[in-house]
């Protein structure tokens, strides 16, 4: 019996999917996807999956709570269904900042949501930067993630900018920017900084050189960008010449959009992995495609290749 792949999205990024889709020179499944008067989702697969390697596109941006909820809903249909496999893809994984206790009587929401996967019948996950790679560790199934890094390194490279620096945010994301200044073959700063509440923070310190110099600063995400800003402030304050933000996941919550217009940054690069609507967008905001890659991955899933190959520089999409 030949091997039969299917792809489906979601109602949170159709766009992406459809870019996703038409790399993989495929057409999207056809899928009903609606509420009911009291905000209940119903899913129904209009094509059959029986026997279907079936991919599943949805992003947890927007209404997160409702995005997972269609996914679990969707994944549970074609479970129903027979498909042979559900592999889901979330280019963007909500809830991964609650990946710990800090305090007292915290939940790891985190967690919750991988359980809540694995129980409604997903054999796999495809993902990107996740807030913590440790979070892989909470499926008891395959996890491919993937990261944006090259993407970001592709495209800062192609600014040739002078005399560049990359800067880590704070401690817990030196490791990953390193990767990112090996790639690019430039130095690294770290900045420190403090969290008195949640979305706020103070930055305390900066180490290494930024006098002079051309900054990059990276994160996995920007939501209300009062982090990212007050960083790039900080830089500037130091002596840094120019500032570029750079993310994965560009959430983009209000005030975001007023903080990123208003520093005093050259421009702020995001991908893709999440919607990003006309009222969250700027001249700074710059936003690349993450499209190619998750194609690629997905085909390597379906044809048992390997999607560590993604990860080499020399790798073309």
């Amino acid at each position: 019996m030949s091997r039969n792949m299917m792809v489906f999205s979601g109602t949170s990024h159709p766009e992406l999917a459809v870019e996703i889709a038409n790399l993989l020179g495929v057409e999207l499944g056809a899928i009903k996807i609606e509420k009911f008067a009291n905000s209940e989702i119903y899913v129904r697969f209009l094509d059959s999956v029986r026997g279907a390697e079936v991919f599943l596109i949805q992003s947890l941006c927007g209404d997160v709570n409702e995005t997972l909820m269609e996914l679990l809903i969707m994944i549970d249909a074609a479970k129903r269904a027979s498909a042979a496999s559900i592999c889901v893809v979330i280019p963007h994984f909500a809830y991964a900042r609650q990946d710990k206790k800090s305090a007292a009587r915290e939940p790891i929401s985190a967690k919750l949501v991988a359980d809540l996967l694995t129980v409604a019948g997903a054999t796999r996950i495809v993902t990107m930067d996740l807030h913590q790679g440790q979070i892989q560790g909470f499926f008891d199934m395959p996890v491919n993630h993937l990261t944006a890094l090259g993407i970001l390194a592709d495209h800062f490279a192609s600014l040739d900018l002078e005399d560049p620096v990359v800067v880590s945010p704070d401690v817990g994301r030196a490791k990953v920017c390193k990767k990112l200044s090996g790639m690019l073959g430039v130095p690294l700063a770290i900045m420190h900084k403090d969290r008195p509440e949640h979305n706020a923070a103070e930055i305390t310190a900066v180490i290494g050189d930024v006098q002079g110099k051309t900054c990059i600063v990276t994160d996995d995400m920007i939501d209300t960008a009062g982090t990212i800003t007050a960083g790039a402030q900080a830089l500037l304050d130091k002596g840094a010449k120019a500032v570029y933000l750079g993310a994965t996941h560009g959430i983009l919550s209000p005030p975001a959009r007023k903080r990123i217009s208003e520093a005093t940054v050259e421009e702020c690069v995001v991908t893709n992995t999440i919607a990003i609507p006309e009222d969250r967008t700027c001249d700074k905001l710059r936003v690349l495609s993450v499209a190619p890659m998750f194609a690629a991955a997905i085909k390597n899933v379906y044809t048992d290749g390997s999607v560590s190959d993604l990860f080499d520089p020399d790798f073309e999409f």
